[in-house]
């Protein structure tokens, strides 16, 4: 596999291609790990807060709605059994943690191969640098049309993943891409398998590709 991504300034567009790092991509993507990370972080969003009543918990008398025999009806023992509207539920939710951790080394490997996976389907670009003078969306919108990601109403699945550096993520470039739907800004130590499987392009800085090799180093140790 030839390791070049395409390659674009931040003041001009697109300027050719860069070679990539075999130390990052030069791997092969392990499917399973995928599939791991991703249920991982599926997981741990959900609250676990869903909670229904049993017949012991619902609020209500503990009478019987009529004499066991001699009515010709069926045997009740209170109208908080869950055969009845508005008593308890059987086997019903409770709050429970959904909370999972994988070991690091397995989140690192697994967002390693989400990457090789992105270059493989061409849909990661490298960007020289990222800046604004004050957040101001119309500036990212300039921008992103400079670098041929302009929005497209046509096309829902035309969104974009721009990953920054520590350094550059600050409030000018956070702001600047909030109100674009379509657009999520994240800064390197911040970037999950998810995000990078789930939008359509991908476009990384130079200084946050050289984090992201830093972060994934040790998975590959």
């Amino acid at each position: 596999m030839n390791l070049v991504a395409p390659y674009y300034k931040f003041e001009s567009g697109a300027a050719g291609e860069i070679p990539l790092s075999p130390k990052l991509f030069g791997y092969k993507i392990n499917k399973d790990l995928l599939y791991r990370a991703v249920r991982t972080y599926l997981l741990n969003l959900r609250q676990g807060t869903h909670s229904t009543k049993t017949r012991g918990e619902v609020v209500g008398t503990g009478k019987k709605p009529w004499p066991q025999k001699h009515t010709g009806r069926a045997r009740h023992g209170m109208r908080r059994s869950p055969l009845w509207k508005g008593g308890g539920i059987v086997f019903g939710p409770k709050p429970k943690e959904y909370d999972y951790r994988l070991p690091k080394k397995m989140v690192r490997r697994a967002l390693q191969s989400a990457l090789i996976a992105k270059l493989q389907a061409a849909q990661l670009g490298v960007l020289d640098r990222i800046g604004f003078d004050r957040p101001k969306t119309k500036a990212g919108l300039q921008a992103l049309e400079r670098l041929g990601f302009p929005k497209n109403d046509e096309d829902p699945h035309n969104e974009l993943l721009l990953v920054v550096s520590q350094a550059e993520y600050g409030l000018a470039v956070k702001k600047t891409f909030s109100n674009l739907p379509w657009v999520k800004c994240v800064e390197s130590n911040s970037l999950t398998v998810y995000d990078l499987l789930k939008y359509e392009h991908v476009l990384i800085t130079e200084e946050a590709l050289g984090e992201l090799e830093a972060r994934c180093a040790v998975a590959t140790a």
